[in-house]
């Protein structure tokens, strides 16, 4: 049995089908695992070391926006990931780009143009629609991409501390979470809010929630 080189992070079944088709199309003979939640996908990630791309569904079980998006650079940046929606609004599409996805591929495309998508990626190059209305916005994507750069210098650990900060948890709920002493949580605090050049545990957590979508964006689709 072929490692698994990709994997498709959806919660319908129906579009992962879809989804498996193109990439079967594109690559024969690659392996390809299936998750419907963001754990499932760490899992798979953890028995799949051969693992390349990774197709991540905006809305699923586990993933607000952009959050699974930017873990999966900081635990492993050597994986390509495309993102993957019902939602199609362009500033959407250009934030994830921002953060670094390769693609975004709306699911209201036919395999043609997923093929297209996953060819273009393949090949080292960033993928859009083009219909897609351009944002020229250049200083927020400027801001969004420093985000990313920054989050991406983060331990694991110290990822994963911010994630608990931006909860709401407090130093010793994070400890008994993580099995840590409060003290080193401590030090991971210290070391984010430096990173993240902020000044205290609030702003480290906002800095955290602009990965995710606004109520009205956020909508299960």
């Amino acid at each position: 049995m072929n490692q698994a080189k990709v994997a498709i992070a959806d919660d319908h079944p129906l579009f992962r089908t879809a989804l498996k088709q193109a990439v079967i199309d594109c690559l024969p003979d690659t392996g390809i695992e299936e998750a419907s939640s963001f754990d499932d996908l760490l899992n798979i990630i953890k028995q799949s070391p051969a693992l390349e791309i990774i197709f991540l569904d905006l809305h699923m079980p586990g993933n607000n926006g952009f959050t699974g998006l930017t873990q999966l650079q900081n635990n492993y940046p050597d994986i390509v990931v495309i993102m993957v929606s019902s939602d199609e609004n362009a500033d959407i599409m250009q934030k994830a780009i921002n953060f670094g996805a390769a693609a975004f591929i709306p699911k209201s495309v036919d395999l043609l143009v997923i093929a297209q998508a996953i060819n273009t990626v393949l090949m080292g190059e960033v993928w859009l629609p083009e219909s897609m209305p351009m944002n020229n916005d250049a200083k927020l994507a400027q801001e969004h991409k420093k985000l990313a750069l920054q989050l991406s210098k983060l331990t694991p650990q110290q990822y994963t501390v911010l994630k608990l900060v931006a909860d709401g948890q407090l130093n010793k709920q994070i400890g008994y979470t993580l099995n840590i002493t409060e003290n080193t949580v401590k030090k991971h605090v210290s070391a984010i809010l430096l990173q993240l050049g902020v000044y205290n545990r609030t702003q480290a957590g906002l800095v955290y929630q602009q990965l995710m979508l606004a109520p009205q964006e956020n909508i299960p689709l």
